[in-house]
């Protein structure tokens, strides 16, 4: 079933968000408040209950960069501070190699008050450098990674199963996660690590951020394999919340033994 839903421009009060973070603490998810929709998209995510939670940052026309790789900036502030929102609700945050190797990110809570998640580099096949600014910054910093690679004092190294190039379903991934205490997961890039989980049905919830501009053409976001019919698309419950500054939230949330 698909509802689909619009509301009042969502905002970052602080007051608000401190409260937030206070049921977060002590609590388990809350049904939203009634016509809040800083609520509604986040009160779904409180608590200590396991979760994975996708994001993507994306133009009207799913499109998450130019055919040359530019991609700054597609979304506005808003759109980065509930990034940041997101950040500090989960335990840890993972991002694919190529994301690390693109936009040399921090992965930490800045935009708002809130804990620091764990950042988990996805580097199976050992790309990411060394000088890679993340691996260097306090907090805990995590790479899932096969063979001997050595990494920065401070690096934890989880191992991976399999052989070098050899694809791994995020069910391994999350396990390996979990093994290590990490049980809430933001899955924050890029593309196509995002649409792996997705495929496979790993995903609780995907918040697609659409930036108010139409590329027409260069890299997509979301890609899947193939289907012939319309009956195979995943059909998500989804709700639409805009930002300050023109963004749109594209709240997904894939109920549990219906991923489809």
């Amino acid at each position: 079933m698909v509802a689909l839903t619009a509301a009042a421009e969502i905002e970052f009060p602080l007051e608000r968000w401190h409260a937030l973070l206070d049921r977060h603490a002590r609590t388990r998810a809350l049904a939203p408040e009634p016509g809040c929709p800083f609520s509604a998209i986040f009160d779904p995510l409180l608590g200590t209950a396991p979760l994975v939670i996708g994001q993507l940052g994306q133009s009207l026309d799913g499109r998450i960069a130019t055919r040359t790789g530019h991609s700054h900036y597609i979304n506005g502030s808003a759109a980065l501070t509930h990034l940041h929102c997101l950040r500090a609700l989960v335990d840890a945050v993972l991002v694919g190699a190529g994301t690390v190797i693109a936009d040399d990110p921090l992965l930490t809570v800045r935009h708002v008050p809130g804990p620091q998640p764990a950042r988990v580099v996805l580097d199976p096949n050992g790309r990411v450098p060394n000088s890679a600014r993340l691996w260097h910054t306090p907090g805990r910093r995590i790479v899932l990674q096969r063979g001997n690679h050595p990494r920065p004092a401070g690096v934890e190294i989880l191992p991976l199963p399999g052989a070098a190039g050899e694809a791994l379903p995020p069910s391994i991934l999350l396990e390996t996660l979990r093994a290590a205490g990490l049980t809430r997961v933001l899955v924050e890039g890029g593309a196509t690590t995002i649409s792996h989980f997705l495929a496979a049905g790993a995903l609780d919830r995907l918040h697609l951020l659409m930036g108010p501009l139409i590329i027409g053409s260069g890299l997509p976001g979301l890609s899947l394999p193939p289907i012939d019919r319309l009956d195979g698309a995943l059909r998500p419950v989804t709700r639409c919340y805009p930002l300050c500054g023109g963004d749109i939230v594209v709240d997904c949330a894939f109920p549990k033994g219906d991923p489809e």
